[in-house]
């Protein structure tokens, strides 16, 4: 699949070739990772951290608009990753993996040793953020790995280096630098080579440019980060995602049918359908999830005669490519029973904080006569809940009265935050951020 990037310099969104020559600029990094995170994981690399162009504080010209982004999508970040602290930020600010370049390389003096790594450095960041969150990036020219923004070679050769960087690392990332932002393809050969050299997942850079090498990466056992070619228009997401997909397998078992779950943000799974490429570019192109029909042999967008349509938000695959988990803002039932999902048998949507934070929005946006949500000003909620707080803490004695007084609480904190500009998600966010820091 493939795995857009987003590179970061002097505050912009930038396309370099071969990682020095300016050949675009953008300043619009929250609609690409928006259109980039509905098609799958987003890279956002610092280029100006890996030149070291870092001031006192440790930040670079991009360090506002990294934090900005790290929580708006499955991201992966790297660029002068260079200390376990650092490491241990970005992924407290959002990040699900990072990226080592440099840092990961043993010096020229300790090479003299024989050692490839610095395992150093690769142990300690093990201990602390897990295996599982590690990138190590294998970035070569002609066939010697590179380092310090590729301004040098580290004297270390691509597939050495590669089997000793997987005992600490989930993926691998190849940047081939002599191909990368050139658009004329890269280095199979060397792509294959990597693939045979290695067990983990492996995600290849440089030089792809269209839809049939990007298959063909996929069918050797390798992902994709794509750069140039995307901001060019060279290549479109909607294709190479569709194109990845396993259908050689599911024409052997489903029919040439590819099994779709539409699952809603909170997590609930709402239903499962099937789908060809034609019902994935419909998907795509509206956004509002469509499957085939095996009993009419038809295309069908979920909703087009009740209304009751799911708005797609992303789209995932599973490991093996043969399955796509679709999330969903459901626009009333999703059953054709009235049932809220597939799997129950009752209409009543199943009540959550995120519902109830719905509910609160509604109310002001649209009062009602004698809505109560509707008459509190902030100074008011502010009033209740430290009523409420006093209740629960001071008067409530039974596990009843506890329930009670915690109900009340979270519906004044509730309204609060609405009137705050604040959502559950945004204290889940604050929470994993003191977690993982």
């Amino acid at each position: 699949m493939v795995i857009s990037s987003i590179d970061l310099k002097n505050g912009k969104v930038v396309q370099l070739k071969n990682g020095k020559d300016l050949v675009l600029e953008r300043e619009d990094a929250d609609a690409l990772i928006t259109d980039f995170n509905f098609y799958g994981e987003v890279a956002i690399i610092d280029l100006d951290a890996a030149l070291g162009n870092i001031n006192e504080k440790g930040e670079t010209a991009n360090t506002a608009l990294l934090k900005s982004l790290l929580r708006k999508g499955n991201v992966r970040t790297g660029g002068g990753v260079r200390s376990v602290k650092r490491a241990k930020e970005l992924i407290s600010l959002g990040a699900e993996k990072v990226i080592i370049g440099s840092s990961a390389w043993a010096s020229a003096e300790e090479q003299k040793s024989g050692a490839i790594l610095n395992t150093a450095f690769l142990d300690e960041l093990a201990a602390a953020i897990g295996k599982e969150r590690i990138i190590i990036s294998v970035d070569a020219i002609k066939g010697v790995i590179a380092v310090k923004g590729w301004t040098e070679t580290a004297g270390i050769s691509l597939l050495d280096g590669a089997k000793a960087a997987e005992k600490y690392a989930s993926e691998l990332l190849f940047t081939c630098v002599e191909k990368e932002g050139c658009m004329q393809g890269t280095d199979m050969e060397q792509v294959k080579a990597l693939r045979e050299a290695v067990k983990c997942r492996i995600v290849v850079a440089g030089g792809v440019s269209t839809v049939e090498e990007i298959t063909q990466i996929e069918k050797i056992g390798c992902d994709v980060q794509l750069g140039m070619a995307l901001y060019t228009g060279k290549v479109a997401l909607k294709d190479s995602f569709i194109s990845c997909l396993n259908w050689q397998k599911v024409a052997e078992e489903s029919k040439g049918l590819m099994p779709v779950i539409a699952q809603a943000a909170s997590g609930e799974v709402l239903m499962t359908g099937f789908a060809n490429k034609e019902a994935f570019e419909k998907t795509i192109d509206t956004k509002k999830l469509t499957f085939y029909s095996r009993s009419r042999n038809v295309l069908w967008t979920k909703g087009e005669t009740s209304g009751n349509y799911l708005e797609v938000k992303k789209l995932r695959v599973d490991c093996d490519r043969d399955a796509v988990l679709a999330t969903v803002v459901p626009h009333g039932p999703t059953c054709h029973t009235g049932a809220w999902s597939c799997f129950q048998t009752n209409s009543d949507r199943p009540y959550s904080m995120e519902f109830l934070y719905e509910i609160i929005s509604e109310r002001f946006a649209n009062p009602r006569p004698g809505s109560y949500t509707a008459t509190l000003t902030p100074e008011r909620v502010r009033e209740k809940i430290m009523e409420e707080a006093e209740e629960l803490t001071d008067e409530a004695e039974t596990r009843e009265d506890v329930i009670w007084e915690f109900a009340d609480l979270f519906y004044f904190l509730s309204v609060l935050m609405y009137q705050e500009k604040i959502t559950w998600q945004d204290i889940l966010d604050e929470l994993d951020k003191r977690h993982k820091k």
